[in-house]
C-alpha cells in the first residue's frame, strides 16, 4: 500500500521560508516520478514542481528561482524548499508520486499559508 505524507506547512511572513518534505513507503522510491502539486481555495490544484527518477527537474513559472524540489533515496523522502514566498503562494500543497504504470498516488496536503 503506497502512502505519502508531507510535512513542514505552516505560517509565515512574506519573504520567508519553509521545507516541505514528503515520505513514501509502500513504493520503490527511486524509480519514480514525484511531485509536488498545490491548490488555493476556487482554484484548480496546479503542478508547482516535480523530479524524475533520474533527478531532472521541472518547475512552474510562477516559482522558478525561489522553489528548489529534491529527493533523498535513501530516505525514501522527496523535499520542496520554499523561499522568498509571497502570499499568493498561500495553498494546500500535495505530494504526488507517479508510478511506471502511470498511476498517481497522492498526500493529505499540507497547508502553507503565507501572510502580507
Amino acid at each position: 500500500q503506497v502512502q505519502l505524507v508531507e510535512s513542514g506547512g505552516g505560517l509565515v511572513q512574506a519573504g520567508g521560508s519553509l521545507r516541505l518534505s514528503c515520505a513514501a513507503s509502500g513504493i520503490t522510491f527511486r524509480f519514480n516520478r514525484f511531485g509536488w502539486y498545490r491548490q488555493a481555495p476556487g482554484k484548480q490544484r496546479e503542478l508547482v514542481a516535480a523530479i524524475s527518477s533520474g533527478d531532472n527537474t521541472n518547475y512552474a513559472d510562477s516559482i522558478k528561482g525561489r522553489f528548489t524540489i529534491s529527493r533523498d533515496n535513501a530516505k525514501n523522502t522527496m523535499y520542496l524548499q520554499m523561499n522568498s514566498l509571497k502570499p499568493e503562494d498561500t495553498a494546500v500543497y500535495y505530494c504526488n508520486v507517479r508510478t511506471v504504470l502511470l498511476i498517481d498516488y497522492w498526500g493529505q496536503g499540507t497547508q502553507v499559508t503565507v501572510s502580507s
